[in-house]
């Protein structure tokens, strides 16, 4: 629609400052001639746009220019109420300053889409507190004042102070150049490194935070995805985790994926069974995980967890002979 992509326009210029017709026309998908034909209509309206000539030139908006822009459609308006019901703000702080941009998200729509947009928001769940085996997944609490101590440092790009408890450990203080925030399933973590090496910090066990005045010692731009990937796999292959080798029935997949740290290679055998390598905490977990799957499953590697199966089921079969007689 073309007002959508006036507002969408005016959104860019108010981002990049200038814009040739060129690059407006790429950006709006649209012909150099629309976008000229859009420029005027701009005009018309008392938006003040005006044209720099020149090698740099392009278009731009007069500076101080502030306007309201509710040209929001029904799609994007319920793209927006629906994030409303995901845990990241609620990890990092935020649940009620998002549910305050809720609010003025619906308050901007026009009438006609303010009750269909809000009506089919509630017609979508994302990320229930339970799953249909009744496994509940709760995020973890993490003090209002601690995360937002923590965001701004990130956001600002300063060193953090934070008095951090590692698993078994007493906390203690240590200070981080903070990278960024990232959740997974309620869980939240903060990216870091500290003298130059990369750290990941569990928020919930961060008991106190403090921003320090000094620059953080980090690059201007970071892909979170790509290092969120790095530290994964590096998380996934260290320590004393153990690899599995396993043949799987298709129907328990997701029960050995579920309990599993990581699935690192799967391919099916001519039966239809899953042939699945995958990664555990350590050996307890490994053996407790293969227990679970039952006749659903055979280990074919390590050889030390078969025989850990064998003598389980073993022991097992003797005690219910034993009090059959």
């Amino acid at each position: 629609m073309r007002a959508d992509r006036l507002v969408s326009l005016v959104l860019l210029l108010r981002q990049h400052g200038r814009l040739s017709a060129t690059a407006l026309a790429r950006e709006l998908e649209v012909s150099t001639r629309t976008v000229l034909r859009d420029i005027d209509a701009l005009s018309a309206a008392g938006v003040p746009v005006y044209a720099e000539r020149g090698r740099h030139g392009g278009f731009a908006l007069l500076p101080g220019f502030q306007t309201e822009l509710t040209g929001l459609n029904h799609d994007e308006a319920l793209a927006l109420l629906v994030a409303g019901s995901r845990r990241g703000a609620q990890v990092f702080g935020l649940g009620s300053a998002l549910a305050s941009a809720m609010l003025k998200v619906v308050d901007a729509l026009p009438e006609s889409y303010r009750a269909t947009a809000a009506g089919a928001a509630e017609r979508l769940l994302i990320e229930p507190e339970t799953d249909l085996l009744s496994r509940r997944v709760t995020a973890e609490e993490v003090p209002d004042a601690v995360v937002a101590e923590i965001r701004r440092a990130v956001f600002a790009g300063r060193k953090l102070r934070i008095h951090y408890a590692a698993a078994n450990q007493d906390a203690k203080w240590r200070t981080v150049d903070p990278v960024g925030l990232v959740t997974v399933r309620g869980q939240g973590y903060l990216l870091a490194t500290r003298s130059g090496e990369d750290r990941t910090y569990r928020l919930s066990r961060v008991r106190a935070a403090e921003e320090l005045a000094e620059p953080a010692q980090r690059p201007e731009r970071v892909d979170l995805g790509r290092a969120w990937r790095e530290r994964s796999t590096r998380f996934r292959t260290g320590g004393d985790q153990v690899t599995v080798l396993v043949r799987v029935h298709p129907k328990r997949r997701e029960d050995l994926v579920d309990t599993a740290l990581a699935v690192l290679g799967e391919s099916t055998d001519a039966d239809g069974w899953l042939r699945v390598e995958a990664a555990f905490q350590d050996d307890r977990h490994a053996v407790w995980a293969m227990w679970q799957l039952g006749m659903s499953a055979e280990v074919l590697a390590p050889q030390w967890l078969r025989d850990s199966l064998r003598d389980r089921a073993t022991t097992i079969s003797a005690r219910y002979e034993e009090s059959g007689g």
